[in-house]
């Protein structure tokens, strides 16, 4: 089972936009609830959006400004990232928990079934 993260991230200007992917191979991410993550330098892990059959959840700092989605045909997940700030600037890593329900994941302080590996989003103002 993996969960491979596309290049995405970077460096990009405050206003801007990025768009994150995560690949997953050896099982379908529309069995399981879909999460993106982040977390920056001496802050703790914050889940920004989750999204299952049962619904979306978006952190209050990113509502509005990103999206979640899940091609099942592509087996991929998506973050696209618009009106980005400064403090959006973390590394940014995408996971699937089974069990857990949009919100219940974003709000998780455990660990998610299966996580790909972050890449990071430096926002400049």
């Amino acid at each position: 089972l993996r969960f491979s993260c596309r290049r995405g991230g970077g460096l990009v200007q405050a206003g801007g936009s990025v768009r994150l992917s995560c690949v997953a191979s050896g099982f379908s991410l529309e069995d399981f609830c879909v999460g993106w993550f982040r977390q920056a330098p001496g802050r703790e892990r914050e889940g920004v959006a989750c999204t299952s059959s049962d619904g979306t959840y978006y952190s209050d700092p990113v509502k509005d400004r990103f999206t979640v989605s899940v091609d099942n045909a592509k087996n991929t997940a998506y973050l696209q990232m618009n009106r980005l700030k400064p403090e959006d600037t973390a590394v940014y890593y995408c996971a699937v928990d089974y069990s857990l329900l949009p919100r219940a994941l974003c709000t998780y302080s455990g660990e998610p079934d299966l996580r790909g590996k972050g890449t990071l989003v430096t926002v400049s103002s």
